[in-house]
């Protein structure tokens, strides 16, 4: 079974391999900023969802794919990634000390030679509390670089992992992808995930 990753993210990559899966990736063209919700969580699954679509009309044969979107809620904004390094930085001093929810969309397509037949929208949903760095701390992350390529300007998987004391709910999923959800969204579709391109056959 072809199985696409509409995602530029190297960090849903990574999960999907380390999880045994190899995907194709193929990044949509669509305009984030012209697309809006009333709340991050309706936000992110329009984004996944206008990305899969994206993607999926590019595609002549059949295949499953995946798209997805991440961001961070805080006080009720969703904060994708930060469009400078003074951003980065008093994102961070808002966040700190403090607790916010990472929302991941995912929107799951079957394709039959080019047609779609089959659609799932799942939103998951993670708390994440952040510890309290220093200013100096800060700074130095964010000159990094980490923070302007990551939704929330934070990872958990990478540098960021030192300032996130805890998390309630999905780990994976504040990496950017929910895999136990992906899986009951591959059985909603009448898929498993032995259908998948593996690198390492696990089942």
């Amino acid at each position: 079974m072809r199985f696409v990753l509409a995602s530029a993210s190297p960090a849903r990559l990574r999960t999907l391999r380390g999880a045994g899966v190899e995907p194709e990736v193929i990044v949509s063209g669509v305009d984030e900023d012209a697309l809006n919700a009333s709340t991050p969580a309706e936000l992110v699954q329009v984004l996944a969802t206008a990305k899969a679509l994206e993607v999926a009309a590019r595609i002549a044969d059949s295949a499953l794919l995946l798209g997805c979107d991440s961001m961070l809620e805080l006080d009720g904004a969703a904060l994708g990634k930060p469009a400078s390094a003074e951003e980065a930085v008093l994102r961070w001093k808002a966040m700190r000390g403090r607790s916010g929810v990472l929302h991941t969309g995912h929107t799951l397509v079957s394709l039959q030679a080019g047609v779609v037949v089959g659609q799932v929208e799942r939103v998951a949903s993670t708390e994440v509390r952040f510890a309290s760095p220093s200013d100096a701390e800060i700074n130095s992350y964010v000159a990094s670089g980490e923070p302007l390529q990551v939704a929330g300007a934070f990872t958990i998987d990478g540098l960021g992992g030192w300032f996130i004391e805890s998390i309630v709910g999905d780990h994976h999923n504040v990496v950017g992808l929910s895999l136990p959800l992906l899986r009951v969204m591959l059985a909603d579709l009448g898929h498993s995930i032995t259908d998948l391109p593996a690198l390492v056959r696990l089942v």
